[in-house]
């Protein structure tokens, strides 16, 4: 009975995580969408544009080192709480401002907000199920990142043209974000390695971040969230006015049709993804990081081939992006998951910060900002190609178009870290559960090795 109830809170917390993780994503996606009536009304470049979305994660990754440590040492639903609330007042604030330079620093501390979730919500969710099931429920939760992306691409198009204003949106999306933040604050928390097989001593670890950094098979799998986060981030950020540039699709269709691409296509590829990577894992130790670095080789063929065919039928391009991306999610699933397992429960939080940071310092924060220097570059290189003396739409489209390369070449690199990792995850996760072999001391009290 006792194991019933624990198993139906853990579920009923894990739901609570995956809305907060889906208004996440909604609101960080908002410029995203409304970025051509921005770059409109305050004339800016594509390399500018690129610098909003780098702000964000620059912020994002340095201050989730310190909100992880917080999240390993103190209470995981307070910070998630406080965060909530920080994040969706600043979203409003967003729509507020009058010029480039206050929606920059807006944003940042917007980052700070969302830094205090994502590593305290992992650590949770690992102490929360064992490890069987761990990739299921992390497919769960991480099914936030779809949704809050689909909903944004289909309903924000849909809220500019209903209030004629590009700020509309910051409004609408803080008032869910503030109600959630309230029940963060009632989540009643697990002790630490609850949901191990072995007892896990609640004592501090000495040299935390040095301990994680010391685990090869953490090394790899940041290397590869790196390139992964910079292909997504890139797609997330220009996907949108590259639709609208090349393809000449209107706001709301364009939105409509990223929406698809990057967020239908994780409904499945987390919900299925995660079972197969169970199953996967029952049979091959290291099953997981090779079903994703398999998923990742489709992901960059299909990418590249919807870029590489030019001006084709936008239903086309539409599903042969579509499928790589299905594929690409299989990533979250794997990785986060492969963390879990060789890292140790005391420190996970600190292992998500961490990890988090080289996603974001130098996958999500350089993305946005290359891709767009380079469709600059590629921009001006048409113009003087075709002869002409002054910048247009028609070269701006060319130029987004040709930069958005960098996509599948991230990919590629992503696959290549992934199967670097796996050659070494059996070694560190076997490693991880002989330090947690619990020892009875003379008193009969279990401490861990």
């Amino acid at each position: 009975m006792q194991n019933s109830t624990q198993a139906a809170n853990a579920w009923r917390i894990l739901f609570l995580l995956f809305l907060a993780n889906l208004f996440n994503f909604f609101d960080r996606t908002i410029p995203a969408i409304i970025i051509e009536p921005i770059r409109m009304e305050w004339h800016l470049s594509d390399f500018q544009l690129g610098i909003i979305g780098t702000a964000f994660t620059l912020v994002y990754a340095i201050a989730g080192l310190p909100l992880g440590r917080m999240a390993d040492t103190g209470s995981r639903s307070k910070l998630m709480g406080w965060g909530l609330a920080v994040w969706s007042g600043l979203t409003a604030v967003n729509g507020m401002v009058g010029s480039f330079w206050s929606f920059l620093v807006v944003r940042m501390g917007i980052g700070i907000g969302e830094a205090s979730y994502a590593p305290a919500a992992n650590s949770l969710i690992g102490d929360l199920f064992p490890a069987h099931r761990r990739a299921r429920a992390m497919g769960i939760f991480m099914l936030g990142l779809p949704l809050g992306l689909l909903l944004a691409f289909f309903t924000i198009g849909a809220m500019v043209k209903a209030f004629d204003s590009w700020r509309a949106p910051f409004f609408i999306a803080a008032v869910p974000g503030l109600i959630l933040a309230v029940f963060m604050f009632f989540i009643k928390e697990p002790n630490r390695g609850a949901a191990e097989s072995v007892q896990v001593s609640q004592e501090r670890v000495d040299r935390p971040i040095r301990r994680v950094l010391a685990v090869p098979t953490f090394l790899w799998l940041v290397m590869a969230g790196l390139c992964f986060n910079f292909a997504t981030y890139a797609c997330n950020s220009f996907l949108v006015p590259m639709l609208q540039r090349y393809f000449l699709m209107p706001l709301q269709e364009a939105a409509v049709a990223t929406g698809v691409i990057v967020g239908v296509t994780g409904l499945v590829g987390l919900t299925l993804g995660g079972w197969v990577a169970d199953k996967i894992h029952q049979r091959v130790a290291n099953g997981r990081l090779l079903f994703a670095a398999i998923s990742l080789i489709i992901s960059t063929l299909c990418t590249a081939w919807a870029l590489h065919s030019g001006r084709i039928e936008i239903g086309v391009f539409v599903a042969v992006f579509s499928l790589g991306w299905l594929f690409a999610y299989n990533f979250y699933t794997c990785v986060y998951t492969a963390i879990q397992d060789v890292v140790e429960p005391r420190l996970r939080a600190t292992a998500m910060a961490l990890f988090f940071a080289g996603l974001y310092l130098l996958g999500g924060g350089l993305g946005p900002v290359v891709v767009g220097a380079l469709s600059d570059h590629f921009a001006h290189t048409a113009m003087l190609a075709a002869g002409a003396e002054q910048m247009t739409e028609a070269f701006k489209a060319v130029g987004l178009h040709d930069a958005m390369y960098l996509i599948p070449v991230a990919l590629f690199f992503t696959m290549v870290f992934l199967f670097l990792a796996a050659r070494c995850f059996v070694r560190d996760a076997k490693r991880m559960k002989e330090g947690l072999i619990a020892v009875v001391e003379p008193d009969g009290v279990a401490a861990t090795a």
